[in-house]
């Protein structure tokens, strides 16, 4: 039997196994024992590093053991705020065995929203690289404010009892693995919403391990060979990356941080056959392409979610004889459609693909009543792979309709042939890149402004992002604005860039209905009628 054939059989055998896996740790460890050749490749500005399923967990166990002498137990959140690589990977492990909740923070996260999300989840333990995005791990930390239920803040490079070798000892006994439950939370991330502050989304071992069997069903003959995914860690997605090479042994193929040059570079040394990403990821690798000579000819796939998808890019795939398909999720619910690259060119072009195995989707009105097949409506979706609550437990009732739909803000309908159309959204929400925008916080912080009387901010269409964020203003008297000096002000504020609009659009006064609620539907119209710069 040929390594790819024997690769296969072993990662069916995981798959068959996946749904009646005890916990993440039990996957694992199944995965470890007969996958250990699978490998997590990630360019670094360094170099390559590459990492095998069998060396995760065999060092895994004496990370758990350091984290458990800093008093970790089962149910303590472990924050991490790491790129992709072999220490995040070794973390998921770890906290997997301990039984204990892994929060993954997106590196885009400024002293704000990170002080935010520690002290709201209570994070016992924060690890992180002595730098990140071009700033200083300790300063960013102590910007954040009082962090009272912290115990350590573990920089990986440091030297002595709070860098890395004080995580990974094997000095100390391992721990036997937590006794736990499905339902039991195992992963949580923070996602952007119609609320200024970052909510936190609570996934459990049961979801997660759906989750990953969800997606291998849907890929079916093709889930094999080497996957480019440069989804940034605090992501769901950038989360499914790590699960998929942990609970599957799939090669994984990523990046410390999104450079599309090393990204082709990757597909051209592994051969990669599959991708998945971003619009601005797809464009990326395109144009990164075409401007380096690199032969990226092996990749026959590359499912794109996370931002509107234009067509034009899925045609400029096309030629390139790489089928592009679309899913659709969220954090919440990460897959509950996907697409095929067997999928004709219209559905590919137009749809999100079909329901995915064990998930349901149905449409429902403003009242939450539940239509007719077919009919348009807020897209309101369950199944195993969805997520527990939200961190805040007060925000639960607006999310959920009775018997469990989890009420996703997006409107669409499902046509005559299964695949999902989407129209509209509800949520007040810009998805800049696969990052969550909330246009609310945007408008918050442009309200301090001294030269803003009023302001809507909306979400405009974009080749690369797939939405930019754009803010319609009404100026104060006398004053001047344009985009260098809101780049200016969010740079004053510590607001992360993604956040930072890249559209401005004066306006003479906003429009509005009877009661005085800003007519933002009115506002995006004009916007795509007049064309955006």
């Amino acid at each position: 039997m040929s390594l790819n054939a024997s690769s296969n059989s072993g990662r069916q055998t995981l798959l068959a196994a996946l749904n009646g896996s005890a916990s993440i740790h039990a996957a694992a460890e199944r995965a470890g024992a007969l996958m250990p050749n699978g490998l997590l490749v990630i360019s670094r500005a360094t170099g390559i590093e590459e990492i095998t399923l069998g060396s995760v967990m065999n060092r895994a166990p004496y990370v758990a053991a350091g984290m458990a002498a800093f008093g970790i137990r089962p149910g303590d959140v472990v924050a991490v705020q790491l790129p992709q690589g072999a220490e995040l990977a070794l973390c998921f492990a770890a906290v997997a065995r301990l039984g204990a909740i892994l929060l993954t923070i997106t590196p885009s996260y400024g002293p704000d929203e990170l002080g935010f999300v520690l002290r709201q989840s209570g994070a016992r333990l924060l690890i992180t690289p002595e730098h990140l995005r071009h700033s200083e791990s300790r300063a960013r930390v102590a910007a954040a404010g009082a962090l009272p239920d912290l115990l350590a803040h573990i920089v990986v490079e440091a030297i002595g009892e709070f860098g890395w070798e004080a995580l990974e000892r094997s000095d100390l006994p391992i721990p036997s693995p937590a006794i736990i439950d499905r339902e039991d939370d195992t992963l949580l991330v923070y996602t952007s919403g119609t609320t200024a502050a970052p909510k936190g989304v609570r996934h459990s071992h049961r979801s997660i391990l759906n989750e990953i069997a969800s997606i291998q069903i849907s890929l079916g003959s093709r889930a094999h060979g080497a996957v480019v995914a440069p989804w940034p860690s605090g992501h769901i997605a950038g989360a499914l990356v790590t699960y998929r090479f942990l609970l599957l042994g799939m090669t994984m193929l990523s990046l410390e941080h999104w450079d599309a040059e090393r990204a082709v570079r990757l597909i051209e040394s592994h051969r990669a056959v599959q991708g998945t990403g971003t619009p601005f990821h797809l464009t990326g690798l395109l144009d990164a392409a075409e401007a380096t000579g690199c032969d990226i000819s092996s990749l026959q796939d590359f499912q794109v979610g996370a931002a509107p998808v234009p067509s034009r890019l899925v045609e400029r795939c096309s030629e390139k004889h790489i089928r592009t398909y679309r899913s659709y999720g969220s954090t919440e619910h990460p897959t509950s459609t996907y697409g095929s690259p067997l999928d004709p060119l219209e559905k590919r072009l137009t749809t999100e693909g079909r329901i995915v195995a064990g998930a349901e989707l149905r449409t429902a009105n403003d009242a939450g009543v539940l239509l007719d097949d077919g009919a348009e409506g807020e897209i309101v979706t369950r199944g195993p792979d969805r997520f527990s609550g939200y961190w805040d437990a007060g925000l639960d009732a607006e999310a959920f309709l009775p018997d469990g739909w989890y009420r996703s803000g997006d409107i669409g309908f499902v046509d005559a042939d299964g695949y999902l159309v989407l129209t509209d959204r509800k949520k007040d929400i810009i998805i800049r890149g696969g990052e969550n925008v909330s246009s609310k916080d945007v408008e918050n912080h442009l309200s301090f402004h001294p030269s803003i009387a009023e302001v809507a901010v909306i979400a405009a269409p974009d080749e690369r992002m797939g939405e930019a964020v754009a803010a319609v203003v009404v100026l104060r008297s006398g004053t001047t604005l344009d985009l260098p000096d809101i780049a200016a002000w969010f740079a004053s504020r510590s607001v992360p860039r993604f956040k930072t609009p890249s559209i401005l659009v004066i306006a003479s006064e906003l429009p509005r209905n009877s009661t005085g609620k800003v007519l933002k539907h009115a506002l995006r119209d004009a916007l795509r009628c007049a064309g955006t710069p």
